[in-house]
């Protein structure tokens, strides 16, 4: 069998604090039960993350700085078949090594679908 999906997000606001961003629930991220698949959520909440830490800087492969995920808590509580995902990302430390990063997915009614915690490092 052969699997494939494409996932794509916007980012909507962007300062030096939070970030926002959206995530359209398309047939490529769902599961075989019509979700939205738990690693797409736990993508986006990641992308998102590492866009606040990239501080308004335009990644490219290889570069020095980039903020690796080195350890992701996602507790993932509700889910949809269609409409739009939100993400906002907020700082819970800012380090000059290691940061961490709370990211709230929400639906379009506001409703919680993961609650992500991610720790990063800046690569050297």
């Amino acid at each position: 069998m052969d699997y494939q999906g494409t996932i794509r997000f916007t980012l909507l606001s962007q300062s030096n604090d939070e970030v926002t961003s959206k995530m359209p629930v398309e047939k490529g991220i769902l599961n075989p039960f019509g979700i939205v698949n738990a690693g797409a959520i736990i993508w986006f909440a990641d992308v998102t993350a590492s866009v606040l830490l990239l501080e308004n800087s335009n990644p490219q492969e290889g570069m020095k700085g980039f903020p690796l995920a080195i350890n992701i808590n996602a507790n993932l509580i509700g889910n949809a078949k269609s409409g739009n995902f939100f993400a906002t990302s907020t700082y819970v430390k800012k380090g000059r090594t290691v940061s961490v990063v709370h990211t709230v997915v929400t639906d379009e009614k506001q409703n919680i679908i993961a609650d992500v915690t991610t720790n990063h490092v800046l690569t050297q």
